[in-house]
């Protein structure tokens, strides 16, 4: 007798849909919001229900989130990915990811073309955060004290 014509067999059975609509629903806000471990562990927990979810990809064109356009206008500005990080106080690893992101969504391959396709605009992060590289490295003068 299969197990789904059984009272413990249903309950079983509801449990797993109930799971599985959590789960894809999950799935799809993780992928949203760019989560990708998450998107991925709540993928593998979808197949284990029975159910499969596509992999996502990346559609070129897609919008920029608010972290991914500031990563790639310091990008473009000439940052490089540690300055970048410390900037934002993320990783140098993080930014990386973004730029990544970035690149699939702007359909190009090195920060080089950035410059072709995001706006110029007067408040660019250029101007708001220096690169280290230009920072005066002179010698702070302190006043003495005279007893």
């Amino acid at each position: 007798m299969p197990g789904c014509c059984t009272a413990s067999g249903c309950a079983a059975n509801a449990g797993a849909l109930k799971a599985r609509e959590q789960l894809r629903t999950a799935y799809e806000l993780f992928t949203e919001f760019g989560m990708e471990a998450f998107a991925e562990r709540a993928r593998i927990e979808l197949k284990a229900t029975g159910e499969t979810a596509r992999r996502r990809t990346v559609e070129p064109g897609a919008q920029l989130t608010a972290q991914e356009a500031q990563i790639a206008r310091l990008a473009r500005d000439g940052l490089s990915n540690p300055e970048i990080a410390s900037q934002l106080f993320i990783s140098p690893r993080t930014v990386e990811y973004h730029l990544s992101k970035v690149f699939a969504k702007l359909n190009i391959s090195a920060r080089e073309q950035l410059d072709r396709v995001l706006p110029q605009d007067p408040n660019t992060a250029q101007q708001a955060y220096r690169p280290l590289s230009s920072v005066s490295k002179r010698k702070a003068s302190w006043p003495r004290r005279s007893t």
